[in-house]
């Protein structure tokens, strides 16, 4: 996957939110996308998936530009979990294989998602199972999810997917520090042989890639492992240290 001097600026704005961006994913790599707020790191990812179109600048994949592939094959080679993603008032089983409900193994598949997702215990013990429903709207009998399980719901969707390539934005923004810790073992379960692209404010779930990008000032300013970021003392290492410091004097940011 290759950025070739990417810019983009929504309509109706002079600034640019992307302003030259250049770098290159190799294939089963896993890579980290991290910067301040509105930095421009969920606009990438909309652009990787074909949401919205560079300004300047091509993004190529396999040496191909992305708008040349069939938007339904070049979707089959994505599973994106964005920051605001939906779940719907269907059952869970629907809610995570979507249109391939109908097929005759969507159970098993959905629950061995649940598991690498880690909502597999909390489905089981539904009396409908992965047929429960979402909320009341359509069954009274229906249940609520919480935040975290609305959000593992949503990674069970991409884990059942199965794509080549899996893009987390935020992926665990509303679960706990040890929620969190659980999810990433298991999403190192679920990227095995992936190439794989997080976005994440929680500097410590960068740690285990094999590399991190730093967006600033619509650029990628830094690049390198954790160890070797923190070593430079840059940006990420100054906001990697805000973090830690915050969270030991029981502040998180």
């Amino acid at each position: 996957i290759e950025f070739r001097n990417v810019y983009f600026r929504y309509p109706n704005t002079k600034n640019y939110v992307l302003n030259g961006v250049n770098f290159t994913i190799d294939n089963r790599e896993t890579i980290s996308i991290v910067g301040r707020n509105g930095a421009g790191k969920t606009t990438m990812i909309k652009l990787l998936s074909r949401l919205y179109k560079p300004e300047k600048g091509e993004i190529r994949v396999n040496g191909k530009n992305i708008n040349d592939y069939d938007y339904a094959s070049y979707n089959r080679l994505l599973s994106v979990i964005f920051q605001d993603f939906k779940v719907f008032e269907f059952t869970i089983m629907e809610n995570i294989a979507l249109c391939d409900e109908e097929n005759g193994a969507a159970e098993s598949k959905t629950m061995a998602a649940a598991e690498k997702a880690g909502i597999y215990d909390y489905i089981s013990g539904l009396k409908d199972g992965a047929g429960t429903y979402v909320g009341t709207t359509f069954d009274e009998n229906g249940t609520n999810l919480s935040g975290g399980q609305r959000q593992k719901v949503a990674i069970a969707r991409a884990v059942y997917k199965d794509s080549k390539m899996i893009v987390l934005d935020e992926p665990t923004a509303a679960l706990d520090p040890v929620a969190e810790a659980e999810t990433y073992e298991k999403l190192n379960e679920l990227i095995d042989g992936k190439t794989a692209v997080y976005i994440s404010h929680r500097l410590s779930s960068c740690k285990f890639c094999d590399r991190i990008l730093l967006l600033d000032g619509g650029t990628i300013t830094e690049e390198g492992t954790h160890d070797e970021l923190m070593r430079r003392g840059g940006l990420y290492a100054k906001m990697f240290q805000l973090q830690a410091d915050a969270l030991l004097s029981g502040n998180p940011v």
